[in-house]
């Protein structure tokens, strides 16, 4: 194949071993794997392969269809409904009409093979109908392009003169029973074409073998892309009307106050908060910066899979871009808020029906801000991301839209209301039909229940291995997501990835930061808004500590840095954080880690022990100043020796002789510090050494809401110091 955008990585010495069910899944990874070719969850495909009816002993024809809300780049064999193709075919005797196709649904899962449980797509009678036996059906951008074209007819004639590729058209339909039959009878009227485009959704191509399916689709749409791109090169400095908007330098200080700021007010109108991220591509600050954007953003998205994400259209932010300073941003776009919220619900009023599911939050899923650049927002880390991907996605279709205008005769079919300089949205009674599809929300209900801390962003100061890892992989547990800040740029990543490895690619990120210095962790916090969209709850765990000389005597210069850390720096990480918190608007908690040795006094230890002193009274003016709206607590443990960077070797062996325990050199770092650990725990009431599990629940108890009537308190986890005992 001679393709210019597209590369085509089939492997024979792969694939040929493989039989033809596992196939369909290698074909849908590497169709699902490029951003250009489908969107994440978007987009399905199937195969129809002979088996054996376990019930019969006799060859059925099976068809293997991607499962209701799986994603064609990651998944596996098993996220494939199985059901029988002629049961589905049968289905047709059923059906009542258009009007009733929703019903059709429930007899999906009738239709299935052997004990497959996987739920069916809505998509399952498009793949069945269409008479190949693998078929594709993708959203890529410059297919979406041509099908959100007010002349994509006439387009497709002029695709068909320069490249010999011949797409049938077929105007839109919501995905359905409905659309399966068109599709049936759209190849049936057109045999000879390479494949059929639907009007403001996507293409179906199909194939006798995955290996033919995967190099039709790939060739059709690398050349629907040259053929798209050469046009939006054409237009030059010219698309989207040009540049009205030059990009600000300072974009990311301003998406940093304006993302908290959105965020607690989303919160305060919705009762729920959201996770949000700057997307700062150039094509999102080509497009916002551009005259003809507030006019295109107004029109909404066109694909369905597109605004099923990002509502049926965004917040554009009029605001004075050239000198305007992040007050006047924040202050622009919150004003908009009200009138985003009012134009929601009238279009929800306009079209909701008798069974319509209740109205969601009308706050936006997307913001576009001119010289700023995007703010995607969602239930979680990821689905922001995702949001954002999806706009890019409409971006892109915009992009490839209006540059093919008067390129070729616009379709009257399509009402002139609907037309942005080419761009076609869909009608409004459709998008509502769309976002608020009955079966639609039947898949959110589905969803399981949220954990404690979803929703939540949470910051943790000195995530190294040990307490504050720890305590950052405790919160994700439990739905959160965490910002590990560290002086160390590579201990900070080096948790973030940890946690990333176990949770997902948007679990965590890592961040330096130097507490003692305020603008680093002012910083820090930014690059949580920018990210994630804010932060919910602090937890400062940073601290050192160093061992006193053969007098038990530390210098000036050591007792005058240990208090500039385990003091001021824990001072300043809180004191910024709790600020942020308090502009956000949301509330929160801040939980500082301090230590038994605050109250316990003991030789060798002044600079240390004295910092933690004052860091527990910290905490309790601290609940004073953040008083009523932020929570401030602390935890104080006893010597945590497992895991924690505080007690290298040079440390647990200095503290060996301190109490006159043996060791020696060939012994391991763990056989001492468990030597250690060991003493420490007979000096308990429970005899136990305390680990960094038991002060992560103390810690993960205060940052949660679990106790929210605490505030000003220090837990102590020490399995029983008496001599630490309030007095």
């Amino acid at each position: 194949m001679d393709l210019k955008h597209l590369a085509d990585l089939w492997d024979p010495a792969v694939a040929d071993s493989m039989d033809e069910a596992e196939q369909l899944r290698y074909r849908s990874n590497l169709l699902g794997s490029d951003p250009r070719l489908t969107n994440y969850g978007g987009g399905n495909t199937s195969a129809k392969v002979p088996d054996i009816d376990p019930v019969t002993g006799e060859t059925a024809t099976v068809l293997w269809v991607k499962g209701s809300g799986g994603d064609l780049g990651t998944m596996g064999r098993a996220g494939f409904a199985t059901l029988y193709q002629d049961k589905l075919v049968a289905l047709k005797a059923r059906y009542r009409g258009e009007a009733h196709e929703d019903e059709m649904v429930d007899l999906y899962p009738l239709c299935a093979f052997g004990r497959n449980a996987v739920a069916p797509s809505i998509d399952t009678p498009l793949h069945a109908f269409v008479p190949a036996r693998h078929v594709d059906h993708l959203h890529p951008d410059w297919a979406i392009a041509l099908a959100a074209s007010a002349n994509g007819p006439a387009l497709l004639e002029l695709l068909r003169a320069e490249t010999d590729i011949h797409l049938a058209w077929l105007p839109w339909k919501r995905p359905g029973f409905e659309l399966g039959l068109e599709l049936e009878r759209t190849v049936a009227a057109h045999p000879d074409c390479d494949g059929i485009l639907l009007g403001s959704h996507g293409i179906f191509t199909w194939g006798a073998t995955s290996r033919e399916s995967y190099a039709n689709t790939i060739r059709v749409l690398d050349a629907i892309g040259d053929f798209v791109l050469r046009h939006v090169a054409a237009r030059g400095d010219g698309l989207f009307g040009g540049r009205k908007i030059a990009d600000r330098p300072d974009r990311e200080a301003l998406a940093a106050a304006l993302l908290p700021a959105l965020r607690g007010a989303f919160a305060r109108a919705g009762g729920k908060p959201v996770l949000g991220r700057h997307v700062d591509l150039p094509e999102v600050r080509r497009f916002v910066g551009s005259r003809d954007a507030a006019a295109l953003a107004a029109r909404g998205t066109s694909c369905p899979d597109h605004f099923l994400r990002s509502k049926v259209k965004p917040l554009f932010v009029e605001w004075d871009s050239a000198a305007g300073d992040a007050d006047a941003l924040v202050e622009a776009a919150l004003a908009g808020l009200p009138a985003y919220a009012a134009d929601y619900t009238a279009y929800y009023d306009a079209w909701r029906g008798e069974d319509s599911p209740a109205r969601r939050g009308a706050e936006p899923a997307v913001v576009l801000v001119p010289g700023v650049g995007m703010l995607a927002f969602g239930r979680t880390a990821a689905e922001a991301r995702i949001t954002g991907e999806f706009y890019v996605n409409a971006i892109h279709v915009m992009e490839g839209a209006t540059a093919m205008a008067g390129v070729a005769p616009i379709s009257d079919s399509i009402a002139p209301e609907l037309i942005e300089g080419n761009y076609a949205s869909l009608p409004p009674r459709e998008a509502f039909r769309i976002e608020y599809w009955a079966l639609e929300e039947a898949k959110l209900r589905r969803m399981p229940p949220e954990r404690e801390m979803a929703r939540h962003v949470v910051v943790v100061f000195g995530s190294g291995p040990g307490i504050g890892r720890s305590v950052a992989r405790r919160c994700i547990e439990a739905g959160a997501t965490a910002v590990c800040a560290d002086l160390s740029a590579d201990i900070a990543e080096a948790s973030a990835q940890a946690l990333r490895d176990a949770y997902g690619r948007d679990a965590a990120i890592g961040v330096a930061c130097d507490i003692t210095n305020r603008e680093s962790v002012r910083e820090a916090l930014a690059t949580a808004a920018l990210r994630y969209g804010g932060i919910d709850c602090a937890i400062v765990t940073a601290a050192i500590f160093f061992p006193p000389d053969d007098h038990g005597d530390i210098s000036d210069d050591l007792f005058r840095r240990t208090l500039e850390v385990n003091v001021t720096g824990n001072f300043i990480a809180a004191h910024e954080s709790g600020r942020f918190l308090e502009r956000q608007g949301m509330g929160g908690s801040l939980v500082l880690v301090s230590s038994a040795n605050a109250v316990v006094p003991k030789k060798g230890g002044i600079a240390y022990d004295t910092g933690k002193t004052a860091l527990n009274h910290m905490v309790r003016e601290m609940a004073m100043t953040f008083a009523p709206s932020i929570r401030v607590n602390g935890v104080a443990p006893a010597s945590v020796v497992a895991g924690s960077l505080m007690f290298p070797r040079h440390r647990v062996e200095s503290s060996l002789d301190k109490y006159g325990l043996p060791h020696a050199s060939e012994e391991s770092d763990d056989v001492l510090r468990d030597r250690l650990s060991g003493f420490y725990a007979q000096r308990t009431l429970l005899k136990r050494p305390v680990t960094p599990a038991e002060v992560t629940e103390a810690v993960y108890l205060l940052a949660s809401s679990r106790l929210p009537l605490t505030t000003g308190c220090i837990v102590p986890v020490d399995a029983g110091l008496p001599e630490a005992f309030l007095r």
